[in-house]
């Protein structure tokens, strides 16, 4: 599921969630091929994941269900 604002181009327009208050979150867009890009904020110029639609929702479902909650200790 893209997020709200997410625009499909090949130059991505990379938005973080707006309570990102620390500025060191990541970012995402919406991938020119379909998918969503994932980036680290503190560096913009680094790697890239790229997911498709499926990994991408199968992503937010494990972070809504605190699947993940362990790695942030």
């Amino acid at each position: 599921m893209p997020l709200p604002g997410a625009e499909e181009t090949d130059q991505p327009t990379w938005f973080r969630a707006s309570y990102c208050q620390s500025g060191e979150c990541i970012e995402v867009a919406r991938h020119s091929a379909g998918g969503m890009l994932v980036r680290d904020s503190k560096q913009p110029a680094g790697g890239k994941l790229s997911l498709t639609s499926a990994q991408w929702r199968s992503l937010l479902s494990g972070v809504k269900s605190g699947q993940y909650s362990h790695l942030s200790r």
